[in-house]
């Protein structure tokens, strides 16, 4: 079972909806029992950082998935969940992210000539092949953000994508997995990435 927490921050919904069409049984939810019990945990959201922290507090859900990440529970963050696993964003300045990972949340740069938000389909590199990756063969995913992240450790970047600079698009490290674009909404190659997940045995 994949628990989906719930704190207030968007595509929850398509998120179930996509597990669902897999097969996978997914329930959302902010029940401390009920996540700490799952097989694993997504944390998705759409929103401002420091909005999204302020919801986990209130719903006492930081500690919950601290322990989740110390248990060694498969967890990962969806676009704003990505970013809220890293210390701080300029987004929100003076809010601590919840810290799982090293590393910043940057402003994509206006000076590029470019729209912000990103909005679209971007293809992916990859500077090193994580488990989310395994079998897929169309690189082109769907992203929907103003903010991105400057992961500190090279070795847990697994995707990268351009747009305007080099963003961090997917990360790594033991049970912790996050991205940067919608798996849920990148059609079949976003399908298989979840499919993978839900495999990931840690």
């Amino acid at each position: 079972m994949t628990a989906i927490i719930d704190y207030d921050a968007g595509n929850i919904k398509s998120v179930e909806k996509a597990l669902l069409s897999l097969g996978e049984d997914a329930v959302i939810t902010r029940d401390r029992e009920v996540i700490l019990k799952a097989d694993r945990v997504i944390l998705p959201g759409v929103g401002a950082f420091g909005d999204a922290m302020e919801k986990l507090h209130f719903y006492d859900l930081v500690e919950v998935i601290h322990e989740v990440s110390y248990r060694g529970i498969p967890f990962l963050g969806i676009c704003l969940g990505l970013q809220l696993m890293f210390n701080r964003s300029e987004e929100s300045p003076g809010v601590k992210g919840l810290g799982l990972l090293e590393g910043e949340i940057l402003r994509i740069p206006e000076e590029a000539g470019i729209k912000i938000p990103h909005i679209g389909w971007n293809s992916l590199e990859f500077p090193n092949r994580g488990r989310l990756f395994q079998g897929i063969q169309d690189f082109y995913v769907y992203f929907v953000h103003s903010y991105y992240l400057k992961a500190k450790e090279a070795d847990i970047v697994m995707a990268t994508t351009e747009y305007g600079t080099l963003i961090h698009a997917a990360v790594e490290k033991g049970n912790l997995f996050a991205c940067q674009f919608h798996p849920e909404k990148s059609s079949d190659t976003g399908l298989k990435i979840l499919k993978n997940f839900i495999h990931i045995k840690v």
